[in-house]
């Protein structure tokens, strides 16, 4: 299993900045599924507490309907304490699945406009691991991954039957 951890290259304006991702070997049907993780839900008090003219793109529309989505993906993102303890849990539990386990920061400022991961719904491809409902995750982090079957290959090819 490939695990890459990019740091960032400057100080980041906010400990919550870290994107993690997955590649699972064989997920669905299908191979090499990278799964988005992160924090779908979080308290109301901590969307409040931070300064968003700091970390959005466009200073003064923090409020703003359209800027919603852009204050989730900042807070859907994991602090390097929640990213390594979810990267241990992973290598702990599924080191034998995954082909690879990768983390960035964020890019700031964040634009606004953004549909954050935990605003979407459900779909006939796109769809969500729900770790809370795995008996031995533990780590008190509202954890969910975000997929998408259709930008994966399928693990067999169908063929026309050569009758």
């Amino acid at each position: 299993m490939n695990i890459e951890i990019i740091q960032a290259g400057k100080d980041l304006p906010i400990d919550r900045a870290l994107a993690l991702s997955m590649t699972i070997k064989s997920f669905k049907g299908r191979r090499d599924v990278e799964v988005h993780l992160f924090r779908h839900s979080w308290d109301p008090e901590e969307e409040e507490a931070i300064d968003w003219d700091k970390l959005l793109a466009t200073q003064g529309m923090s409020g703003a309907e359209e800027a919603a989505g852009s204050r989730h993906v900042v807070l859907e993102a994991l602090t390097s304490e929640e990213r390594d303890r979810i990267v241990d849990y992973l290598k702990q539990h599924y080191a034998g699945r995954l082909a690879a386990i990768s983390s960035m920061p964020i890019p700031f400022p964040v634009p606004i406009g953004l549909v954050a991961l935990s605003d979407m719904s459900e779909g006939k491809t796109i769809g969500f691991i729900h770790f809370e409902r795995i008996p031995h995750f533990d780590l008190g982090i509202a954890l969910r991954g975000f997929y998408d079957l259709s930008q994966h290959p399928p693990i067999v090819e169908t063929e026309g039957n050569p009758n």
